[in-house]
């Protein structure tokens, strides 16, 4: 077999429902509402209106985040199609291994694991740093050794624009927060999105209170001009350009769908509970970043949220009401876990997928006998997210998660094609039909390509290192080990 043809031999869809029997399918639609909610409204609906709305547009930052929506929208429809169809651990590595063939499947897969592992260290370090912004009210501050990652110029005599704190060794906060949720998750999924489900509707609640505090402080000169003019050498960009940037830098905080497909093996009922999951966490998550923003940039002109890591409870100190301030903030820090608990339990299941057809060792694949866990999964995404998020500074590959995200965004948006082929062949009739097909998977590939055309362009060259990695790793010991590979070699 050529090196070409092995390159797109196909999975069959059964191999995998069959594997993956071992999952108990126990997640119903409130924990994949709670998993996407959870994941999607984490640290950015506290931060990046604010951020975004500074630097890039202005009160129409607004505009951003519906953009930014409507692309996640229409990838979004693939995906709950997808899910309906080919309910198994690993979302797109798993479907593009059906519908596209292997090499296709582990761009895919690898492109995920750059999220997942960046995204879990990038969220527990901004609890971290949330929680000690807490505690330093109150007088109480660690010391820089356990306050942040590595200080590579104090400890290698360099320096770097990536650099941890001076003095930072290792953020304690971040290291504990990720053994505490892995431990969480290594007892069971059901302990897991009970925990899940209570912490999301608390931070649901605390955005909520933000919102009606602060409508009582707004004042609507702070709107004008809603689109600031054109400026590319000012503080915020305007125009359309800006607002378009603005979609760039905040895509991230839409990605939470992924987590809920990841899932789709221990899912219940998956051809109803996947699509209502997947599009109904979306929905919330838009109506409350969209509450959010114009509250925020209604309550201060948004030229004040300049450089300013917290605006949300600085707006609320601001307008006089100290106390919600407080409670927001303290529930944005718990509310963190959420986010932590959804790309770790996504993260391993995809792992998992890797080990179950030996793209990564096998034992990575297995899954506990008394309950079916990937455990081993979860240990690997643990070590590796603790060891960046905890020893070493990362900020510089934050946008890796954009950049992973959108280029499976584009596989399973063009994946689409393929799978109308066969449903109802040798794939199960879908639960859930994508509307508007064939028009809008080629509108949810093109637009996840624009995004990724706006991202900067140290964000692409980390992305094309990352391939080129994992395209080593897939040539290496992937096409070697392969299930796939073997299994068709006997």
């Amino acid at each position: 077999m050529g090196l070409w043809s092995k390159f797109l031999e196909r999975e069959d869809a059964s191999t995998y429902i069959s594997k993956d029997a071992d999952m108990p399918r126990i997640l119903h639609t409130k924990d994949f509402l709670a998993l996407g909610v959870g994941t999607i409204v984490s640290t950015a609906i506290f931060t990046l209106p604010g951020v975004v709305a500074a630097n890039y547009a202005g009160p129409s930052v607004v505009f951003s985040f519906l953009l930014a929506a409507v692309v996640a929208g229409f990838v979004a429809l693939a995906y709950a199609e997808m899910a309906s169809t080919l309910p198994v651990a690993g979302s797109a590595y798993s479907w593009i291994n059906v519908l596209f063939g292997e090499g296709f499947g582990w761009i895919a897969g690898w492109a995920l694991l750059a999220e997942y592992i960046i995204a879990v260290a990038f969220v527990g370090s901004g609890l971290s740093a949330n929680f000690r912004g807490l505690i330093s009210q109150i007088g109480i501050n660690l010391p820089p050794a356990i306050s942040g990652a590595l200080d590579t110029h104090s400890l290698f005599g360099w320096a770097s624009s990536v650099s941890g704190p001076k003095g930072g060794v290792v953020d304690i906060v971040a290291f504990i927060a990720i053994i505490a949720v892995a431990w969480l998750l290594s007892h069971g999924v059901h302990e897991a999105s009970r925990v899940e489900v209570v912490l999301v509707v608390i931070k649901v609640l605390a955005v909520l209170l933000f919102i009606v505090v602060g409508l009582t402080a707004i004042h609507p000169e702070n709107y004008s001009p809603f689109i600031p003019a054109y400026t590319p050498n000012g503080t915020t960009i305007g125009g359309f350009q800006g607002i378009w940037a603005g979609v760039s830098g905040i895509f991230l905080a839409y990605i939470g769908f992924d987590s809920i497909a990841s899932n789709s093996a221990e899912a219940v009922n998956p051809q109803k509970t996947m699509p209502r999951g997947i599009l109904g966490s979306l929905l919330i998550a838009v109506v409350l970043f969209v509450g959010v923003s114009l509250v925020l940039v209604g309550m201060f002109k948004y030229t004040k949220y300049v450089d300013n890591a917290e605006p949300v409870g600085w707006a609320l100190r601001e307008a006089g009401h100290p106390i919600v301030a407080a409670t927001v903030s303290t529930i944005a820090v718990v509310g963190m876990v959420t986010a932590l608990i959804g790309m770790m339990m996504a993260g391993s299941r995809l792992l998992y997928s890797f080990g179950r057809d030996g793209m990564l060792p096998k034992w990575v694949g297995e899954v506990t006998e008394n309950k079916g866990l990937p455990n081993r999964g979860l240990l690997v995404l643990t070590v590796v997210a603790v060891i960046v998020g905890s020893f070493f500074p990362f900020s510089f590959l934050s946008e890796l998660i954009s950049a992973g995200t959108l280029i499976a965004f584009i596989f399973v948006s063009l994946a689409m094609y393929s799978l109308h082929k066969r449903e109802g062949k040798d794939l199960p009739k879908a639960g859930f039909k994508m509307p508007g097909y064939p028009v809008t998977p080629a509108i949810g590939a093109l637009l996840s390509i624009w995004v990724f055309w706006g991202l900067s362009t140290e964000a692409k060259l980390y992305a094309l290192i990352w391939f080129i990695i994992g395209i080593i790793v897939y040539f290496l010991y992937g096409a070697k080990h392969s299930v796939l590979r073997n299994k068709s070699n006997k």
